[in-house]
């Protein structure tokens, strides 16, 4: 059977709910326990005058039968009639919750066993909120130990009403719900007789109707460079291809380099070559052109590509003994790759007993916690909810794994558009008028002044009171403001991250043309990204002036001159910044105007000084 055919189930679930009984039994029950295994852990139990467990079989140390729970993750071959499984049977001890995020971040689906006589847990909540965090949306619950419980079908109605409750807070749609006894083996292959008034699936029946990793094939390529091996005059790509498909004369964009080369061959270990591979295939490719790639960089169709960003936000389950802090650097592990990363902002951190997000300035051990991640390079990789195994990271401390995470891009540009360079054979042009001419004439120097802040901070008013009082102390001014350059230059573009990215990118060239013509460009653009801005200041160089128009979103959304605010509450506007898109505020702006504080008169008199001390000359 082919790797595209196997499942990769995690079961999770408090301690004690009987994980480790359900996968010894459900070994048993299809005849996939390795041969002479169950009569080893029979006399082990005669010789220490205890009773045989099915629990037995999966764990594997001595510790855990010596204290009753598993500690770490044991994954076991395990066959259906239908496809191979991957069993992980992941600890549900809070004390290893490390080892459960590491069983799951590899898995496909997931069994979540709830104790009927228990009832829900705090852990049992938990490990929902890690199952989303992770991107898992196959699941399957199964209340267990159901003959504990008389096989109520009030009671199993019960705790499923609850949970399904939770599941969906949490952005979990179950796909069954089933009531089974792991020790009894009811509902595990076959419909059980003591529980008739279920009509679903056995756990089996569920598991074989989890969509498995052929879905991979569906998804876009992605194949994660793990090595580059020289042979003869030939360089090798070696890696394991995550999704999609490949095949000779595919033409591959590697990112983040950006670098595109077509496939001459598709190497294959053992055997001879082939001419096309697909998901779960180890392979090692040769290319039309001798390029230097590195590992961890990430293969894949050039139109269907993963996103290219130096920002994102992700939610994290911290595991460092230390507490999490902004500004905090750590190694990032995407697939192959790895990048130092800073924390630069924690937005929320989830309350260990109910899982409300809360405001705190660190991040404790076992909280869950929603964080901007930013990066000093381009980093490849794709949103968890669109690529499960791409949109995973860890973080580590050098020596150890601190965190595990999803990534989040809603609200965030693909930047590489912005950073691929299109155009060739273009050769710059001299201008005859020097720069000291056009000061010279002006009596001032040109530059920028970059307007950034929220909608409603002033920008516009005062970029139009700023260029009125400018124009009318003899400077060469112009403003370029959001609306108005909508209306012609950018009237192509719509308010998706991607095209708010170019709308501004195109703004920033545009301005710094007019910073070396001499004029004082004036741009009022919310221009929420940090990136985007960084971009506009390398176009017009040391002619770049950052103007923070500060004021707080209370008083924005108060303000709404244009009722913006109030559509996007309703939902009639989205990706507004602020609601639903984030705002980067400015680290090192040359001047922050607090509207908040400040009138719009004193504002524009703060500016126009501003101006005066920096771009007079005499």
């Amino acid at each position: 059977m082919s790797e595209r055919d196997l499942l990769r189930v995690v079961i999770t679930g408090h301690v004690d709910h009987g994980k480790s009984t359900l996968v010894g039994r459900l070994f048993h029950e299809t005849g996939s326990l390795p041969e002479g295994k169950m009569e080893a852990i029979k006399v082990m139990c005669e010789k220490r005058g205890m009773p045989f467990e099915w629990a037995f079989l999966m764990d594997a140390f001595q510790s855990e039968r010596d204290q009753g729970i598993t500690i770490d993750t044991s994954q076991i071959w395990f066959k259906s009639a239908k496809r191979d499984y991957v069993i992980i049977d992941a600890p549900g001890h809070r004390e290893f919750i490390k080892n459960m995020i590491t069983g799951a971040a590899s898995a496909d689906a997931a069994l979540m066993l709830i104790d009927a006589s228990h009832g829900i847990q705090q852990q049992t909540k938990v490990h929902a909120f890690l199952l989303s965090l992770l991107g898992i949306k196959q699941i399957a619950v199964l209340v267990n130990k159901m003959d504990q419980a008389n096989y109520s079908e009030a009671l199993f109605n019960e705790i499923k009403k609850e949970y399904i409750e939770y599941l969906t807070s949490v952005g979990i749609t179950p796909d069954y719900f089933i009531p089974v006894s792991a020790r009894e083996g009811d509902n595990l292959i076959g419909k059980s007789p003591n529980m008739p008034w279920y009509s679903g699936p056995s756990v089996i029946g569920a598991l074989d109707h989890f969509q498995g990793a052929a879905k991979l094939g569906e998804l876009p390529l992605r194949l994660p460079i793990q090595d580059v091996y020289k042979f003869d005059d030939r360089r090798i790509l070696a890696g394991r291809i995550l999704s999609g498909h490949l095949k000779v004369g595919d033409r591959l964009l590697f990112s983040p380099s950006n670098k595109t080369a077509k496939v001459v061959s598709i190497e294959n270990w053992p055997g001879p070559g082939t001419n096309q591979a697909e998901a779960g295939q180890s392979v090692g490719i040769t290319l039309d052109e001798q390029l230097f790639i590195e590992r961890g960089e990430i293969a894949s169709h050039e139109t269907q590509s993963p996103i290219e960003t130096n920002v994102f936000e992700a939610r994290i389950f911290w595991l460092g003994h230390s507490p999490l802090k902004a500004g905090d650097i750590y190694q990032q592990r995407i697939q192959n790759g790895e990048s130092r990363v800073l924390i630069h902002t924690i937005k929320h951190v989830y309350d260990s007993h109910d899982l409300t997000p809360k405001k705190k300035a660190m991040v404790e051990r076992n909280e869950i916690a929603e964080v901007i991640i930013r990066a000093p390079h381009m980093l490849a990789l794709d949103d968890v909810k669109l690529h499960p195994r791409m949109g995973r990271f860890v973080l580590s401390d050098g020596a150890n794994i601190v965190a595990g995470g999803a990534i989040n891009m809603d609200g965030y540009p693909d930047q590489r558009p912005a950073v691929t360079i299109k155009s060739s054979n273009i050769t710059a042009v001299q201008h005859r008028v020097s720069g000291e001419a056009r000061i010279i004439r002006n009596a001032h120097k040109g530059g920028v002044l970059w307007f950034t802040g929220l909608s409603g901070a002033g920008k516009s008013t005062i970029a139009m009171a700023v260029e009125q009082e400018l124009f009318r102390k003899n400077y060469q001014t112009y403003v370029l403001d959001g609306d108005n350059v909508r209306h012609g230059l950018n009237s192509n573009l719509s308010f998706s991250p991607e095209d708010r990215a170019e709308n501004i990118r195109r703004v920033g060239e545009v301005a710094a043309l007019f910073a070396d013509a001499g004029l004082i460009a004036i741009t009022a653009f919310i221009s929420p990204y940090r990136a985007d801005r960084h971009r506009a200041r390398a176009a017009a160089k040391e002619n770049f002036h950052e103007i923070y128009i500060k004021a707080p979103l209370a008083v924005c959304e108060q303000r709404d001159p244009k009722g913006l605010y109030k559509k996007a509450r309703q939902g009639k506007i989205h990706d507004f910044t602020g609601i639903d898109a984030p705002y980067e505020e400015p680290e090192n702006a040359e001047l922050v105007v607090d509207t908040e504080k400040l009138s719009i008169e004193d504002s524009i008199t703060k500016v126009v000084e501003y101006v005066r001390a920096r771009f007079h000359h005499a």
